[in-house]
């Protein structure tokens, strides 16, 4: 699907993430698979555990962000390496493969689109469905036989605070994460007898091209003009009036791999700003 990209919506504000990693982290020979790491959040979690030493398997369907990313990656005074590979994950068996001997898995991948449901397109609704719901399981379904052998595994779903809250105009994105909160749950279940954890993470808006892409989209579906829509739609309901930086999200996911992080499973981690508190 194509939108037509917006403004920037904020200044680039200056947060301790962006200054220096906060959370000791030792990845040294660990596994990692980030999907959708060629731009946003996914991008700042493969470098950010590029950087703890992990090895990453950084994967995307887009070619070009991927090579962007393993340059970057090559910069890093890091004890780690990233691998990068296209793929596009509706193709569910060669995502399932792809998470095969994984010990870290970081589902991020997503996309959205605004519309009311009475004009939203099926065959979208149904993409959605497919990149942010089924292919997490898929990845899940191919990384745990490794987690399991090994005794030891941490899954980390990028959801959002629409797995927590609903927004108009978001049908699909609000449904997908909203099944992805059960789906982690269920693995923080079922993989707590063999050493695995399964959390959710919940930013609001991000910094991202993703966000920063459905600007005219909300501007439309709302009536309102392009310029007023983060502050009058996307920080409505934050009490903090900024977007969340990657670089900050990354810094959460970085955390539950921590040691100190292993009793916690089957939660959301919210980085909304106060949304939720509402």
């Amino acid at each position: 699907m194509t939108m037509n990209p917006g403004p920037a919506p904020h200044p680039r504000p200056l947060t301790p993430a962006l200054a220096a990693p906060s959370v000791g982290l030792d990845l040294d020979g660990r596994t990692v698979l980030v999907t959708g790491a060629a731009s946003g959040i996914g991008r700042a979690c493969a470098l950010r555990l590029v950087a703890a030493g992990a090895k990453v398997k950084a994967v995307d369907r887009q070619a070009d962000g991927l090579e962007a990313l393993l340059a970057q990656s090559l910069g890093l005074a890091a004890a780690g390496s990233l691998e990068a590979h296209v793929l596009d994950l509706t193709d569910l068996d060669a995502a399932e493969e792809a998470a095969a001997g994984t010990d870290i898995l970081v589902n991020n991948a997503g996309l959205q689109l605004v519309r009311p449901i009475e004009e939203f397109p099926p065959e979208v609704f149904h993409t959605v469905l497919t990149v942010m719901l089924e292919a997490p399981f898929r990845l899940i379904r191919g990384a745990l036989p490794h987690m399991y052998g090994q005794g030891w595994g941490r899954i980390i779903n990028l959801s959002s605070v629409h797995g927590l809250r609903a927004s108009a105009y978001k049908s699909a994105y609000v449904a997908a994460k909203h099944g992805l909160e059960g789906l982690s749950k269920t693995a923080a279940l079922e993989g707590a007898p063999h050493g695995v954890t399964s959390n959710c993470v919940n930013p609001g808006y991000v910094r991202t091209p993703l966000v920063e892409r459905q600007i005219a989209d909300q501007a439309a579906a709302h009536g309102i003009p392009e310029d007023r829509v983060v502050a009058d739609i996307l920080l409505k309901d934050s009490a903090l009036k900024r977007l969340v930086e990657p670089e900050e999200v990354a810094e959460a996911v970085a955390y539950l791999c921590t040691p100190e992080a292993s009793f916690i499973t089957g939660t959301s981690l919210a980085l909304d700003g106060g949304w939720t508190a509402h």
